[in-house]
């Protein structure tokens, strides 16, 4: 079974590889761009150098295996969920950054609420974050909120990854109404050891394969990578496929197909598996569209 299968998110990409009118925010690090990706759909904004100078940068490689799973080539070694989607480019993590004593894909709230401002003003309509936040100032912390807040106010999708320090609890991201968060498992659907786990997680998030994750390297060769960094654009590329084949949908509609799967069962702090599949049908059958 393939991380794909395990979301069942095979059927759903039989049927499209999206719209170049849905735009999906990658909030990451910068992206090499390379003959694996449809360099075509591409748009780069931000503030922070994103030109991948340094391949061998974790930030470069974070941000290219990331977007390989949602925008490689169909018939490459990666996913390639969403290629026919646009893809936003905001890089936040820094190639020549210090480690500021913990990883180098990590940000402040502020830098993130900046980069979620820039993304939804730039037209996205879903976005992919998979950063760990840097404790700071409280007025950070109340920009961060507000930025969320300023996203569920305009429609746009918030996806993002619960976290690999394998605790129990929530943070200002995963603990925000709007935000789906998300965590890794395995194939067989167990989470991964060190995905975090909360009650906020548990009612509002999904799980996704997030272990053995195979997508494109910043040399242009496929690299494997793991976590919930991995498991998150599965997600996001469900959402954004939904919407390409439901354009005229809400945000909420969107966020409710995918999310309520299991919500019967969501009195635990491990959220349900992504069932892609699952919620095109819900879609469809709304609109009295026949699913074959």
């Amino acid at each position: 079974m393939s991380p794909l299968d395990v979301v069942k998110l095979t059927r759903l990409m039989e049927r499209t590889g999206g719209r170049p009118e849905i735009v999906v925010g990658v909030i990451d690090g910068p992206v090499m761009m390379q003959p694996g990706f449809s360099s075509d759909r591409v748009r780069e904004i931000g503030r922070a150098p994103g030109t991948c100078s340094n391949a061998n940068s974790a930030a470069c490689m974070h941000g290219t295996l990331v977007a390989g799973v949602l925008f490689g080539r169909r018939g490459s070694e990666a996913p390639s969920i969403c290629p026919e989607c646009t893809m936003l480019v905001r890089p936040i993590f820094s190639e020549t950054a210090t480690l500021r004593g913990q990883h180098a894909t990590v940000a402040t709230p502020g830098e993130l609420a900046d980069a979620i401002a820039d993304c939804v003003a730039a037209g996205a309509r879903v976005l992919n974050m998979s950063v760990g936040l840097i404790e700071t100032a409280v007025a950070d912390e109340r920009k961060l909120n507000d930025a969320l807040d300023y996203a569920a106010k305009r429609g746009v999708i918030v996806v993002a990854a619960a976290g690999n320090q394998g605790t129990v609890g929530s943070s200002m991201i995963t603990r925000h109404p709007w935000v789906i968060p998300v965590v890794a498992c395995d194939l067989q659907g167990r989470p991964s050891s060190g995905s975090n786990l909360g009650s906020s997680i548990g009612r509002r998030g999904l799980s996704a394969a997030g272990e053995n994750v195979t997508s494109l390297g910043t040399d242009g060769k496929p690299r494997t990578f793991h976590g919930t960094s991995a498991a998150t654009p599965f997600v996001t590329g469900a959402a954004a496929l939904l919407w390409s084949e439901f354009p005229e949908s809400s945000a909420d509609e969107v966020k409710m197909a995918l999310v309520q799967y299991g919500r019967n069962r969501r009195n635990t702090i491990v959220p349900p598996m992504l069932d892609a599949w699952r919620a095109y049908q819900t879609m469809a059958s709304a609109r009295g569209r026949r699913v074959n």
